[in-house]
């Protein structure tokens, strides 16, 4: 059995949309719900640590024009209940059960980082539920750096001292003097909502999600197989040098997937910097000048 608490007035931005909650079973799923129209609703799924909050509305809201956005967030994290699970598909598990809540037979994806794990995985286990995907600044499982264990990510996750505006600058965008400019352009963004907001990611909750990447980072069987079953237009996207996770990691999908795009603009992470040139390129390799 589940309940769904729905919002009676359709919100324009995720800055104010309320904070519903859905409970399936022994776990209440709180997520945003904006946007109305004919389009298929399109489910966000979030970042490494991210929660409701860190979506950016100049992504969320533009694709709201139209048809129903929708921002989950996963089991353990912000104000969801329950233990985090240290596997990708048990927190896909999760989401598709959320999908199942809301009574929704097809819905579009966008899985960021942490998120486009979750979507392969998703796409693979109910495939007629999903049209189309977007990949951004993720990787296959058994992708190269897919587990963000490398020192220097570390670092900044365990420095409690440094502000979190400060880690989204280092994690999300280049040194450059443009790409700081729009990181601290999208950190004013993010401080748009001021009610409502949502509980800070814990740090058990952070070491679940590591050790789920970890292990997502070890594939077994033949490298990639599973991306070979997606039928699906996707969309992958990605920073010409994500430091989180790899870019090689998005021209590895676009190779393997049967009806891919991919997308490289010039940034650290894909979602942010927007202004940025894109660079367009099919199931092409990376050189040294993009991996």
């Amino acid at each position: 059995m589940s309940s769904v608490s729905v919002s009676s007035k359709a919100t324009a931005s995720n800055t104010a949309a309320p904070t519903e909650y859905v409970t399936v079973g022994d776990n209440t799923y709180a997520y945003r719900q904006f946007g109305s129209g004919p389009g298929l609703p399109l489910l966000f799924l979030q970042h490494f640590t991210g929660t409701l909050d860190n979506w950016d509305s100049a992504v969320t809201d533009p694709l709201a024009l139209g048809r129903s956005v929708i921002l989950f967030e996963s089991t353990g994290i912000g104000r969801s209940t329950g233990n985090v699970p240290k596997t990708v598909a048990g927190m896909a598990d999760h989401a598709l059960q959320f999908l199942d809540a809301l009574g929704l037979s097809q819905v579009d994806v966008l899985g960021f980082s942490l998120g486009g794990m979750l979507a392969q995985v998703m796409v693979l286990e109910r495939p007629r539920l999903f049209r189309r995907i977007i990949l951004s600044g993720t990787g296959p499982e058994g992708g190269v750096g897919v587990a963000m264990d490398r020192p220097e990510l570390l670092k900044i996750f365990a420095d409690q001292k440094m502000p979190s505006s400060e880690k989204l600058l280092k994690l999300f965008f280049t040194t450059t003097e443009t790409s700081q400019s729009a990181g601290h352009q999208f950190v004013q963004r993010l401080a748009l909502r001021t009610e409502d907001k949502d509980t800070l990611t814990t740090a058990e909750a952070a070491g679940a999600q590591l050790a789920a990447m970890a292990a997502w980072e070890k594939s077994g069987g033949e490298p990639y197989a599973d991306l070979k079953k997606v039928t699906q237009p996707v969309l992958v996207t990605n920073g010409n040098n994500d430091i989180m996770i790899p870019t090689v990691n998005s021209f590895t999908l676009s190779t393997h997937l049967a009806d891919a795009q991919l997308i490289t603009p010039h940034s650290s992470s894909s979602l942010w910097n927007r202004r940025s040139r894109r660079r367009q390129a099919r199931s092409r390799r990376p050189t040294k000048s993009n991996a």
